[in-house]
């Protein structure tokens, strides 16, 4: 019943027998019924399917290839025949690139982009949307996952009976990459970023959690971070697509639908910023617009479908009718944060505890304790709907803020090829010193407090820094990176740069070694460099007196006694714990 009252409401909303499909232009899951999902080989063969049936709108491209050396495809779409990224900027028409399958298993994207694909071409859907922009559609970004197939590689979610695999095959998950870009997925999709600069990123995934009527989140940045200015696009963008989609019957809304408290209904919700890793922390870095759909798993796949198509229907819509004005404002955006110099920028973000009560679209459950696991366990009634009032969180301000560098950031000779690969990755602009700098007036980060995370994470190791910038004198190399502040860039080298950034590269444990300590002094030799400190400096011994009364814990250990003396030593390496990138007021 739920399958035929499904087709019968896709029919009734998109006018087309199936009969009068192309065969080569369906999929695997329409055919179906909306219960499966093809294997990738269906995407390949579509995509030479859509640019075969329609040759003047639609090109299909390779942009990369996976670690197990499969194709990575997009279609450019365009009645204009602007199949080049400098064909659309030529004819100032705005990108908007849509991506299905980041987490494979989550695929309703691939199925319902396709669909509303060969609607938009036959002209009964988004009328005109391509005329004013350029789509480019990633039917499955995560392609080697996409073909770790099984039927319960998603044990929370409702269809379709087979899918792909969360992570790559190198066991990336793809959606905490966008900045460290190890994966070689991340880095094809930076490259058809970089080319094609798209005003709008659209992420198509289907949520986890609990259950509730609500089938779908919708949620944009810039709205709570990014360029202040192009907030008023982001909420722009994410209340009409909200909007058109609730007409169509869904139940959205705009923030991430997981509990406070996991499993209790009445903590309600907590919205936020993402950091960069994730897509909406990282486009609006760019200054650019991007959306995170989330259907609901609990839904049946026909109605996630039939829930996402809608929403690339009305993203496609919506850029036709602003994207113009949308890129200008995005231009505008470019050329202010070229101007952030000594400006305080946001490294992050927090939620405050203001607090509103919601009406939630949920169900009747029960928490009762559970014999098997011994805790509260949740259980809903979904042929009872209930209305459940409860808190939202949702005043999202800005936490870490740090002033940007008047000219940029100078990265060492020695960790120059490193920086420079990630660099390019995300096409920010810098420049290769030709000479050394003997003393260049800058400002360094020592740490006072370096900690290792104590698990890997995405194949890192983690580092957080407790510290501060101060001016130092350092000898600059030749071969050493100039990275400008003055690009329009500036807030993702901020992210990238600044030691306590939650997404910068040391903070992914790519300086590590700078804060391993790798030379020691023996105890004997450090008892006796103690005495000769004290004799020769009664301020030394006062100090370690002082430290002896005041901290217990020092008292107590000999190696942090000895450790004293031996920081104040010529030998001491000067170098360990400092954060090997450094800040300039002037550009060399």
């Amino acid at each position: 019943m739920i399958r035929s009252a499904f087709l019968l409401a896709l029919l009734s909303a998109v006018p087309l027998s199936q009969a009068a499909v192309p065969a080569k232009l369906s999929t695997v899951s329409e055919r179906s019924g909306f219960q499966a999902t093809g294997r990738y080989d269906e995407v390949i063969a579509l995509c030479s399917a859509f640019q075969k049936a329609y040759p003047r709108q639609v090109k299909c491209i390779d942009f990369g290839r996976t670690p197990e050396d499969r194709p990575m495809k997009a279609l450019v779409v365009s009645n204009s025949g602007a199949f080049t990224p400098a064909a659309a900027r030529g004819q100032g028409l705005p990108v908007t690139l849509i991506q299905g399958g980041i987490h494979a298993g989550e695929i309703d994207g691939k199925d319902a982009g396709f669909l509303a694909l060969r609607e938009v071409l036959e002209g009964r859907a988004a009328k005109g949307a391509l005329d004013r922009q350029v789509l480019i559609f990633v039917p499955v970004f995560n392609v080697d996952g996409h073909e770790r197939f099984g039927k319960w590689n998603r044990p929370n979610q409702r269809g379709p009976v087979e899918m792909g695999w969360r992570t790559t095959a190198q066991n990336y998950n793809l959606n905490r990459d966008y900045v460290k870009a190890d994966a070689p997925e991340m880095q094809a999709m930076l490259g058809l970023v970089n080319a094609w600069d798209p005003l709008a990123y659209v992420d198509l995934h289907v949520t986890d959690g609990a259950k509730f009527q609500h089938d779908v989140s919708i949620q944009v940045e810039p709205v709570h971070t990014g360029d202040p200015e192009m907030r008023k696009l982001g909420l722009a963008l994410r209340g009409n697509v909200i909007a058109d989609i609730a007409k169509q019957g869904s139940m959205p809304q705009s923030y991430y639908m997981s509990f406070a408290q996991t499993d209790d209904p009445m903590s309600g919700f907590v919205d936020g910023a993402s950091d960069p890793r994730f897509s909406t922390g990282y486009f609006p870095l760019r200054n650019r617009l991007t959306m995170l759909v989330e259907t609901h798993s609990w839904k049946d796949y026909p109605t996630r479908v039939r829930v996402t198509r809608n929403t690339v229907i009305s993203v496609l819509e919506q850029v036709a009718q602003h994207g113009k004005a949308w890129r200008q404002a995005a231009a505008a955006a470019d050329a202010r944060a070229a101007q952030l110099a000594d400006s305080p920028v946001a490294l992050t973000y927090r939620t405050t505890d203001k607090t509103q009560m919601v009406d939630f679209q949920g169900y009747a459950y029960t928490r009762t304790p559970s014999d098997i696991s011994g805790m509260l366990m949740t259980r809903y009634d979904e042929s009872k709907p209930q209305v459940w009032r409860v808190p939202l969180r949702e005043e999202v301000v800005p936490d870490l803020q740090v002033k940007a560098p008047r000219a940029g950031y100078i990265v060492p000779a020695a960790y120059a090829a490193m920086v420079a690969e990630k660099l390019k990755l995300h096409g920010i602009s810098f420049r290769k010193l030709d000479k050394a700098i003997p003393q260049a007036q800058v400002e360094t980060f020592r740490a006072d407090k370096a900690s290792f995370g104590a698990t890997s994470f995405e194949g890192h190791q983690r580092l957080t820094l407790e510290g501060k910038w101060s001016a130092e004198p350092r000898l600059v190399a030749r071969g050493s990176l100039f990275v400008p502040i003055a690009q329009p860039k500036a807030r993702l080298v901020m992210a990238m740069l600044e030691p306590q950034a939650p997404d910068s590269l040391v903070g992914w444990g790519m300086f590590n070694t700078a804060y391993e300590r790798k030379e020691y002094m023996e105890e004997y030799v450090a008892e006796d460099v103690a005495r000769e400190q004290m004799a020769a400096d009664p301020a030394v011994a006062a100090e370690f007196q002082r430290r002896l009364d005041s901290d217990p814990a020092f008292a107590k250990n000999p190696h942090a006694r000895l450790e004293f003396f031996a920081r104040r030593h010529a030998s001491w390496d000067e170098r360990f714990n400092l954060y090997p990138v450094l800040r300039t007021d002037l550009a060399p």
